[in-house]
């Protein structure tokens, strides 16, 4: 059986420095850091994160959880968090593989199992012990990017294999809950999907509250009890990341940015980036640039 080892190889093979790669295996993203990095606020997908080597710590709200080679992170629906590297080095560098969710297959297999699934208590975010036949699997997984001809008849295959290990696992019945249409998680996850699709919009909650099929005042206490913020607070979150990411891609400027998410004034779009990210646009951007530590999300 492969093993937490085998994994950092697969991952250190394909990412042979500091920074984050897309596969052809759609759901699958690979990390490598050389270093610790700075705190990074990001909108982490509903995703399992498998660290191979290396520590990283997440926080959401005032919670904060640490997770290494020896735990797994599982996100059950996309969640604001605050995400950095706290152990790696060039000799040991910090080592992770993300697996998206896929919300239709997870669907499946609950409807495949029968019944009801029961209201579950269990965070949205959770560090769980590493288990060997996750590990396992997602070593097969990578492997497929070595055979590309194969990907696409058993990517698919191996991706439902690691859902349905973690519906089995602790923390099964929260993913059972979030599939249910009528839950508050689930309709908690139809809300973050719409604001994401139109984050650059003005925000209406009365049409968010009826995409999620809940009242606009059950949309803000369920949605604050799940993200720790409220609707609003999601979005400006949102705007401000996508605005962080085209100033770092060097596409536009501090105000062409802020435009292009959605604010009209430059000086609120000013105030509530340095509220985020601890200093104006510009600073900010010169201080990423210059530290090298733009790992991003997992």
């Amino acid at each position: 059986m492969s093993t937490i080892a085998d994994l950092a190889t697969l991952v250190a093979r394909h990412v042979p420095r500091t920074g984050m790669v897309s596969t052809p295996i759609h759901r699958l993203s690979l990390f490598r850091a050389d270093e610790p990095t700075v705190p990074l606020p990001a909108v982490y997908d509903a995703s399992l994160c498998i660290i191979a080597q290396g520590a990283k710590r997440v926080s959401l709200g005032g919670e904060s959880l640490l997770y290494d080679a020896a735990h797994y992170l599982l996100v059950s629906v996309d969640l604001p968090l605050v995400g950095h590297v706290v152990q790696a080095d060039r000799d040991k560098p910090y080592l992770c593989c993300k697996i998206d969710i896929d919300q239709s297959v997870l669907a499946d297999l609950i409807l495949a199992e029968g019944g009801r699934a029961p209201k579950a208590d269990l965070p949205a975010l959770a560090v769980y012990r590493s288990d060997d036949d996750l590990v396992e699997a997602a070593c097969r997984l990578m492997r497929l990017l070595d055979r590309p001809d194969s990907i696409a008849a058993l990517a698919p295959l191996i991706e439902r294999e690691i859902l349905y290990r973690l519906l089995v696992g602790p923390h099964g019945a929260a993913l059972r809950y979030m599939a249910v249409a009528d839950s508050h998680l689930n309709q908690v996850s139809r809300a973050i999907a719409t604001i994401r699709t139109g984050f650059d919009r003005p925000l209406r909650i009365g049409d968010i509250a009826t995409a999620a099929g809940m009242s606009p005042s059950s949309l803000h206490e369920h949605f604050k009890a799940v993200t720790k913020m409220t609707p609003l607070a999601y979005q400006k979150q949102l705007r401000l990341q996508e605005a962080r990411r085209l100033m770092l891609s060097g596409n536009t400027t501090a105000s062409g940015a802020g435009f292009a998410v959605g604010y009209e004034s430059p000086s609120q779009f000013n105030r509530e980036y340095a509220r985020l990210f601890g200093a104006p646009p510009r600073r900010d951007i010169e201080q990423l640039q210059l530290s090298g530590n733009l790992l991003t999300p997992v």
